[in-house]
């Protein structure tokens, strides 16, 4: 009986250490992997526009357009139609962190 809650135990806290590992990613920087593919690794290019460092609201804004159809061309504003408002925010805040 000892033996299995000690197993128990053990597996929980296995799983929640790897909750935790998992977890520790940066808010934004999953999201904002889909811009890598033309604006470079971490948003510094080379490519297209360079995202890194340019501030967080400013980013948000010109995302916020895009996905209105106000603002871009090709693929932009498709892309931006596929994030909500508080998932534009992350992108923009983990790009603007960017040096």
């Amino acid at each position: 009986m000892k033996l299995r809650t000690v197993t128990v135990v053990a597996i929980g806290a296995l799983a929640a250490a790897a909750a935790a590992h998992a977890q520790t990613s940066p808010p934004g920087r999953l999201l904002a992997s889909n811009c890598y593919q033309c604006h470079g690794t971490n948003g510094k290019g080379p490519g297209f526009d360079t995202l890194a460092g340019k501030s967080a609201q400013s980013l948000y804004d010109e995302l916020v357009e895009m996905r209105a159809g106000k603002e871009g061309t090709g693929l932009m504003p498709k892309h931006a139609l596929g994030y909500t408002d508080a998932q534009l925010r992350l992108i923009a805040d983990w790009l603007s962190k960017q040096r």
